[in-house]
């Protein structure tokens, strides 16, 4: 992947995840939903497993999810942590404007 490639990505995934979190947390009331969900979005990406898979068959799920993390690219990684940022920022700004009187946050 291109340098120019990977840095529009993660911006990308950087505002959408931030939007996205903004969104949840004004509208649940919260502050850190999207961080708390944003790792299991990652493995639904990431993994060829059903989510019914991780109860019925865990052992063979959990090995699956394993191999398919360890065989992630480095700019795929690269990318899905900015994403985690992006998240982690939304939470960030509804705790600043929340602190700073804003009750509709």
């Amino acid at each position: 992947m291109a340098i120019p490639q990977l840095i529009i990505s993660m911006l990308l995934f950087i505002v959408l995840f931030f939007g996205i979190g903004f969104l949840l947390n004004m509208l649940l009331r919260s502050t850190w939903v999207m961080a708390v969900a944003y790792p299991i979005i990652v493995i639904m990406i990431i993994d060829n497993v059903s989510f019914f898979q991780y109860f019925s068959m865990p052992g063979a799920a959990f090995k699956a999810l394993g191999t398919d993390l360890l065989s992630l690219g480095s700019a795929d990684a690269i990318i899905l942590s900015a994403g985690l940022v992006g998240a982690v920022f939304a939470g960030v700004a509804i705790r600043m404007l929340r602190v700073r009187g804003y009750q509709m946050f």
